[in-house]
């Protein structure tokens, strides 16, 4: 390894620490990341965000750049594949990877089965726990991705089973499983995860754009229920069509338009950047929108659009007031403060209180209590392809 892998490297651990990322009831983790190098499952060509665009980074010629953005920090991801210049796939930022593994709360000697190979990380750190006497079978949709995946953990001695297939119908073939992990998000979680998973069993997974869920098999394996565990955003399934709203930008789908509709704001507008529990709450009722905010000398001002047609700027004014214009045919801040007062009127529920029950024929996001609480039912997914 060379000098500046090896510094960045180092200097990555630390953040981590900082950081507080690695979790502190599975040491586990840390000694499967000591063990598993990032860089060991990065291909030769991975991209960087100048602004405009996703541009290559290739360790043959840019060696130190292509080592920064690998060990970037506990939160950036690695970019490792880009279709028609979008991310879709990735080396996952380690703070979530180290999440979600704690979440899968896996052992030795487990079966365990994952949708979403990629180059093979979280594959070879899953082998790493369940040792000789376990099995990791992971399933992975592109066969470009598969075979390089192979072929990082042929090099890391890593017993890893890859297939090539559509993840939505699992890996029948090696059920049961004692736990199953997803490395991408879902709208709707197939019922043949579910169906492989020994009663008791985990399921470790990211829903849409919220964040991930982990929810355990009931005895008489006809549903499974969990929590929330953390909110990072992942790639979506290769099934599915990515989300307008993650494809455009708000400049793109205002294009320079002027607003239909111009009103003042009756409320601080502040908690749209600074309260994660109202930020979750938004993401659940309005799935397909997308926000941003940043501050001027004034406060808070966020830009909200929904990929397609609908856009919504809202501004604070000098006085601390605030204004809304809104485009398109979807009042889109018109609908953030319907959400936002449903919100407050049932509690103003945190984000960790936030659980999911699966059923074959029911899915459904619960607030506070499963059988009481305020339900947010998951679309109904079209069929999958063979």
């Amino acid at each position: 390894m060379s000098d500046v892998l090896e510094g960045r490297r180092r200097a990555w651990n630390e953040a981590m620490c900082a950081h507080h990322a690695w979790p502190e009831d599975a040491p586990w983790v840390r000694a499967a990341f000591d063990a598993t190098p990032r860089h060991a499952f990065a291909p030769d060509r991975i991209w960087d965000w100048d602004g405009e665009a996703y541009v290559p980074v290739d360790r043959a010629t840019t060696p130190d750049r292509w080592a920064e953005l690998v060990y970037a920090g506990p939160r950036d991801a690695t970019v490792t594949e880009i279709t028609d210049g979008i991310p879709t796939s990735s080396l996952s930022c380690p703070s979530v990877v180290a999440t979600m593994l704690d979440s899968l709360d896996a052992e030795p000697g487990h079966r365990i089965l994952e949708l979403g190979t990629g180059t093979g990380w979280n594959a070879a750190l899953l082998a790493h726990r369940v040792g000789p006497h376990g099995r990791v079978t992971s399933v992975e949709a592109s066969p470009d991705l598969a075979r390089a995946a192979i072929r990082n953990l042929a090099q890391a001695r890593r017993g890893v089973d890859v297939a090539i297939g559509n993840g939505t119908h699992g890996h029948p073939t090696t059920a049961p499983h004692d736990r199953v992990i997803a490395t991408y998000a879902v709208e709707h979680v197939p019922w043949a995860w579910i169906e492989q998973l020994r009663p008791g069993g985990d399921l470790v997974f990211p829903l849409g754009r919220m964040g991930h869920f982990a929810a355990t098999v009931a005895d008489d394996h006809r549903s499974a229920r969990g929590w929330m565990h953390g909110l990072a955003q992942f790639m979506s399934d290769r099934s599915t069509p990515i989300p307008a709203a993650t494809v455009h930008s708000y400049t793109q789908v205002r294009n320079g338009r002027a607003p239909d509709h111009i009103r003042p704001v009756d409320r601080d507008i502040t908690p749209l950047r600074t309260d994660a529990n109202l930020m979750w709450a938004l993401r659940m009722a309005l799935p397909d929108v997308v926000y941003t905010t940043d501050t001027d000398q004034d406060g808070v001002n966020a830009w909200i659009h929904d990929g397609v047609a609908s856009w919504a700027v809202v501004t604070t004014l000098p006085d601390g007031g605030a204004r809304t214009e809104q485009g398109g045919p979807r009042h889109l801040f018109d609908a953030f403060e319907t959400a936002w007062d449903a919100w407050i009127a049932h509690g103003s529920v945190s984000r960790w209180d936030h659980g999911i029950t699966l059923t074959e024929h029911e899915q459904y996001v619960w607030e506070g209590d499963p059988d009481t609480g305020r339900r947010h039912h998951l679309p109904t997914p079209a069929p999958a392809p063979a």
